[in-house]
């Protein structure tokens, strides 16, 4: 008997879509995918040489569950250089990536019943990780006008005596969007009335911005520091999807909650990653640097592309590498046998099955008038990608 728990859980649209063209792809069938979050660089070479190192000196074995000190007074170093922030080695907690990381806070943070406020479109986890901590998710519809961000009417509105969390993205997976300090200025306006309310501030997309500096809402709301849990990893902007490290730096009470959770799910992450990762930040980010710049060339490349199309209409993300742009006036088209393109999801299956082309709909980060493309792809398959897009919207009336 399968748990209401599990039941109740829905997968991963993204890994869905994303198997669904690795499917086809075995069959034979020509496939463009932009559907995976996935940079398309190696890691670097000398964060690599740390991994090898680690294992030939013979790091074989278990850490601390928390992360070993070195990893930890790493990313410490790393906040107050890079983000003028101050942590100790203890308010850090070392996961198996990001994901864990919000994952954990909110099991650590939220009750049964609590509402966690989550902007849309969202990264398809967080509804589901709310519902798995038992909490009740409160979306906010954003608008394309605002570039997808909240506003700071939208989160008064949506705070009740409920309310527990609220989860802000920036850079924003899947819309790109990055909250700026005037943004961000005034949404710890509204918090400061709610001193009950914490905030999870996913960051992991942090050294992809394109235009200025990143900035966290502890930059500019540093009397917060108590109520946010900053979640952060070495996924996206050294391309290290595959060694699973992230971590969170939040307040030691936090800490110790989350320490306790991960002591009894999965212990410190690997002993290796956790080598590769105190390397990546001991390390200059000139490679890093490099990895965005080529990001922002194929950003301006799928923007103007997807700007030149009849009826789409695409803003310019400041960071991450997706575009989201608008497809609504395509909803409610006929396809050649007649059938009706009645949502985003119709409009995505129909382009991969019969143009071989793999993007995610917007339905599932909550905003059914868009789609998610990721541009974590050559200049080459970009190109590919938007001709085929073209000529599937093109046969659809």
């Amino acid at each position: 008997m399968i748990s209401q728990r599990a039941q109740n859980l829905q997968p991963s649209a993204t890994l869905k879509v994303t198997g669904r063209a690795k499917e086809l792809k075995r069959e034979g069938k020509s496939i463009v995918s932009l559907s995976a979050g996935e940079p398309d660089f190696k890691t670097p070479k000398y964060i690599c040489d740390a991994a090898i190192e680690a294992i030939n000196g013979g790091q074989h074995g278990y850490t601390m569950n928390p992360g070993t000190p070195e990893l930890r007074e790493a990313i410490c170093a790393k906040l107050k250089r890079d983000n003028g922030l101050d942590y100790d080695p203890s308010q850090i907690i070392c996961s198996n990536g990001a994901k864990q990381s919000v994952g954990f806070a909110l099991l650590a943070l939220v009750n049964p019943g609590d509402e966690v406020i989550i902007p849309a479109p969202y990264w398809v986890s967080y509804p589901e990780m709310t519902r798995l901590a038992e909490g009740t998710s409160v979306t906010i519809r954003t608008s394309f006008e605002n570039d997808f961000k909240l506003t700071p009417a939208e989160l008064e509105e949506a705070i009740t005596d409920k309310t527990r969390v609220l989860i802000l993205c920036s850079p924003s997976n899947p819309t790109g969007s990055c909250y700026s300090a005037k943004d961000l200025e005034g949404l710890a306006e509204v918090l400061r009335k709610y001193p009950d309310v914490m905030v999870i501030s996913d960051e992991i997309y942090e050294y992809i911005v394109f235009d200025g500096d990143h900035v966290s809402i502890l930059n500019v709301a540093p009397d917060l520091k108590d109520r946010v849990v900053v979640v952060n990893g070495f996924s996206k902007g050294f391309a290290m999807t595959g060694w699973r490290l992230g971590y969170l730096a939040a307040e030691e009470s936090i800490v110790k909650a989350v320490s306790k959770i991960q002591s009894q799910e999965t212990s410190a992450p690997s002993t290796i990653s956790q080598a590769a990762g105190t390397a990546a930040y001991n390390h200059d980010l000139s490679e890093v640097h490099a990895m965005r710049e080529e990001f922002k060339k194929r950003r301006d490349f799928m923007v103007d592309s997807l700007n030149s199309i009849e009826g789409v209409s695409c803003f310019t993300p400041g960071g991450a590498f997706y575009v989201f742009p608008d497809i609504s006036s395509y909803l409610g088209s006929k396809k050649a046998d007649g059938s009706v393109i009645e949502t985003s999801t119709d409009l995505c299956l129909y382009l991969l099955d019969e143009f071989g082309l793999a993007v995610v709909p917007g339905d599932a980060f909550g905003e059914p008038n868009g789609l998610r493309m990721s541009y974590a792809a050559s200049i080459a398959d970009l190109e590919e990608a938007m001709n085929r897009f073209k000529k599937g919207l093109a046969s659809i009336s």
